[in-house]
């Protein structure tokens, strides 16, 4: 039966209709006006249907996404989908969702949004007059390589896109499906148009599953750098995000082991805990990590001035303090060690070409 309550201030779900799942709650959005259960008169148990994925699709009017931010290397990007079915519960893009009205808890990984006109977005978007060649950044936000990409191949249109303009292209996945795109990709490498980043959290399994539920197993990550490597595809670990009091004491591991892979470059970002993603962490800590949940939010706090989270530019992406420093010398004193630290070839922008399509006018000679 149901029972009147706001699901706001709801902290548990059954964890028989979360099973796989990230987050442990799907309270409101900060635009969703209120939520509430009730009880419909009737004093029968009903059972609580489980929280399965669904796919919505969405026509855009523009793909690439802007950004004058000076934390990032990139100033365009774009989004095949919104929303994540991996379900990694510190997703900084949570908060996205709920500009949608839905919540940044389960519905972020179980409400999903397609775009199945993206390629053809783009397509226009490049050909446009004003358009002055850039590297795209992808992946920044949601994964272009989540489970649903396998049925729609979203991703796998927009590279097409990409690879007929001679565009540079950088990914940023933890999906193994960027396997099957190897055969767009590595002709793309080859002339200096693609470079993937693979983010690698942790190499406890254990731990992988709790905190990223649908995402491929640390080894098949790293099997996948192995792949994309000997196709000729430069790839970067990316140790992202670092938990501290929990994934810290991993940063040599990782990048060793990233190394061994074969990636030539790495990288990393602090836990990044924005709007509605502080509550869905510390829930979670909470149920998985009961015993470590003060020690990770004590450090993250000590970070940012005693609060969960900064938001400035310059800072939001590793903290200050002693703990951030001492972080960021055994990450460049580990990088240095396995050779990843060295300087990593521009991916080429002089190629870009627009590519004829049907009603151009032919050249004469």
């Amino acid at each position: 039966m149901f029972y009147f309550r706001r699901m706001q201030s709801e902290t548990e779900i059954d964890k028989a209709r979360r099973r796989g799942r990230g987050a442990v709650s799907n309270a409101s959005g900060r635009f969703d006006l209120s939520r509430t259960e009730e009880n419909d008169g009737w004093e029968i148990a009903e059972e609580r249907d489980g929280f399965c994925t669904q796919v919505s699709e969405e026509r855009v009017r523009s793909l690439i996404t802007w950004n004058r931010s000076p934390d990032l290397p990139f100033d365009r990007s774009i989004n095949p989908y919104r929303g994540c079915e991996h379900g990694c519960v510190y997703c900084f893009a949570r908060p996205s969702h709920a500009y949608l009205g839905l919540s940044p808890g389960l519905d972020f990984e179980t409400r999903l949004v397609a775009r199945p006109n993206a390629a053809e977005v783009l397509d226009r978007e490049l050909r446009s007059r004003r358009y002055l060649v850039a590297p795209i950044a992808v992946g920044t936000n949601t994964d272009p390589y989540q489970p649903i990409e396998k049925e729609h191949e979203i991703m796998r249109a927009c590279l097409q896109v990409l690879a007929r303009f001679n565009h540079p292209v950088a990914i940023v996945t933890k999906g193994t499906l960027i396997e099957r795109d190897i055969d767009i990709l590595a002709p793309m490498a080859a002339r200096g148009l693609a470079r993937v980043g693979i983010s690698m959290t942790t190499l406890n399994a254990g731990l992988s599953r709790r905190m990223e539920p649908r995402a491929p197993s640390p080894d098949r990550r790293l099997l996948t750098i192995r792949r994309l490597v000997r196709a000729g595809i430069p790839v970067r670990v990316m140790t992202s995000p670092i938990v501290p009091g929990l994934t810290d004491h991993e940063i040599e591991s990782l990048l060793a082991a990233g190394a061994e892979a074969g990636a030539d470059a790495a990288s990393w970002i602090m836990l990044r805990l924005p709007r509605e993603v502080s509550p869905l962490w510390q829930e979670w800590l909470a149920e998985h990590e009961p015993g470590r949940a003060a020690k990770v939010m004590a450090r993250l706090r000590e970070m940012h001035g005693g609060k969960d989270y900064d938001a400035r530019w310059g800072h939001r992406m590793r903290g200050e303090g002693p703990y951030a420093e001492m972080i960021g010398k055994r990450f460049r004193a580990a990088a240095r060690r396995h050779g990843l630290d060295g300087p990593t070839a521009p991916l080429r922008c002089d190629r870009f070409r627009k590519p004829a399509q049907v009603g151009d006018q032919l050249a004469l000679f």
